[in-house]
């Protein structure tokens, strides 16, 4: 995407040797190269004529004929009240520096994804910016002109005072500010968790499979080993947990990532006396639990044993990912290890930011904002199970009772790898639930092969997209059984 420049926007880097012949034909090649390399895009407003004869402290008239050259040769176009800008230019040299015809995700990108599942995202185009942009101002105008230095450690008390007592208020938590570290989002806050467990003696944790796959990438990059330990229909199998001999053991309890069971009652105690058995700890992933549709809500772990659980939470889910906000609530003795993680990798989060959520949280706009997605995801949540059931049949989506994603299962016999392959050559993109099985130390998953299943996340999706989307999958999916059945 071409930048939009003002007109009189940055200087243009010429520089010219006076003892080198002439000026005009020194701008010229300079210029053109330039456009040849890309360094100046397609579109891109140059200085003006009077502009850059007083940058380079020469005539206008040299700048003139330079630019009448260019134009005549094809590199700039020219209109009335527009300004000079560089020309489009033709052939493999016009793609924009620095494109790549692979993603970040390894897979090249399609132009035909018209409807797109993916888990963890938001409804981007409900994002309260109105209100945002309010907060920005408000914190702007009344933070204290000493706080617009470097902030404390472990972030803004005023949100780390917010943070915490909405934890406490909705989730049952059991925190104070004190014990609250403001991080620039969930991963930033685990990476730094994890270190800390490291320090303390901690080696070996255990990871919810299926889960998301990143967590053992992050756990072994902090050196620790990763044992994956199995979810059913309750939660996190917590006698495996015994078996694996981990000490610590990250999990999503409210809303199981990405089968979207709830850890049950009973689990949670067996999971609260093993933690005080092996002396370890318990990071709780608490991404998505304002989010709930069929069930009472669920409390936090670390409202039952504060002493034992890193609780970790962040706004990417509820606002949006690209306000980097988010927060470690630890015990006291792995606080000074998190807070020096933080002062050696980052000088934290802007302050004006961490001022802005403080004010939207307190101020009732927060919540209201959460009010109006739960009432849109319930929406689309209903939209999207009635048109799996009549597609696929009953009983086929699960996790529906919170969150914006949901599991559904394929029929057996469904490679489904394939499904997803198809349908994104038909404009739906989906993850395979065989993309978020943990891999064990030596690279393998676990042996047993689940049934075939496809994560649908819901969040950033319209309802009549949700029906198109899910009527592709069927066609792909049932076609080999339709074959088969016809056969």
């Amino acid at each position: 995407m071409t930048v939009k420049w003002a007109r009189g926007g940055p200087d243009l880097l010429v520089v010219l040797d006076r003892d080198a012949g002439s000026l005009g034909t020194q701008i010229q090649d300079q210029l053109r190269a330039a456009i040849r390399e890309q360094r100046l895009a397609a579109g891109e407003r140059l200085p003006s004529t009077r502009h850059l004869a007083g940058l380079l402290e020469v005539s206008r008239g040299t700048v003139v004929d330079v630019y009448e050259q260019l134009l005549a040769e094809g590199y700039v176009e020219s209109a009335v009240g527009s300004g000079t800008r560089v020309a489009a230019m033709s052939g493999p040299a016009a793609a924009a520096p620095g494109a790549s015809a692979v993603s970040s995700s390894g897979v090249a990108p399609s132009r035909l994804v018209a409807i797109d599942f993916e888990y963890g995202i938001p409804d981007l185009g409900s994002v309260p910016l109105t209100d945002w942009s309010w907060a920005i101002s408000e914190a702007t105008r009344t933070l204290p002109t000493a706080e617009l230095g470097d902030e404390d450690l472990a972030g803004s008390r005023h949100l780390r005072e917010v943070v915490t007592s909405y934890h406490r208020r909705v989730r049952s938590g059991c925190a104070s500010a004190d014990d609250a570290v403001i991080v620039s989002g969930f991963r930033q806050g685990l990476t730094f968790a994890l270190a800390a467990l490291k320090e303390n003696g901690v080696h070996r944790i255990a990871l919810e499979n299926p889960g998301p796959r990143e967590h053992a990438l992050i756990a072994r990059r902090a050196g620790l080993e990763v044992v994956s330990v199995a979810v059913d229909d309750q939660g996190l199998d917590v006698q495996r947990l015994r078996e694996s001999g981990a000490r610590a053991v990250l999990l999503t309890p409210a809303h199981q990532c990405p089968t979207g069971v709830a850890l049950a009652p009973s689990r949670r105690r067996e999971l609260v006396a093993w933690v005080d058995d092996v002396d370890g700890l318990i990071l709780e992933d608490d991404y998505d639990a304002e989010f709930r549709y069929d069930r009472q809500p669920v409390g936090s772990l670390q409202g039952l044993s504060p002493a034992r659980v890193i609780a970790l939470g962040s706004v990417s889910k509820t606002l949006a990912p690209a306000i980097r906000l988010g927060w470690v609530l630890a015990p006291p003795r792995l606080l000074a290890g998190i807070i020096t993680e933080k002062r050696l990798s980052s000088r934290g989060a802007p302050g004006l930011d961490q001022e802005a959520l403080a004010l939207l949280m307190e101020t009732g706009r927060f919540d209201r904002h959460l009010r109006r997605m739960r009432d849109i995801y319930r929406h689309r949540r209903n939209v999207l199970a009635a048109e799996a059931e009549l597609a696929f049949g009953p009983g086929r989506l699960r996790g529906l009772a919170a969150g914006c994603h949901a599991v559904l299962q394929l029929p057996d016999g469904v490679s489904e790898r394939e499904v997803a392959a198809t349908a994104a050559t038909m404009g739906v993109r989906v993850n395979p639930l065989g993309l978020y099985r943990v891999p064990t130390a030596d690279g393998e998953s676990e042996p047993s092969a689940p049934p075939p299943a496809l994560v649908l996340g819901f969040g950033n999706v319209g309802e009549e997209q949700i029906r198109g989307g899910i009527r592709t999958l069927a066609t792909v999916a049932l076609r080999p059984r339709a074959a088969a059945a016809g056969g």
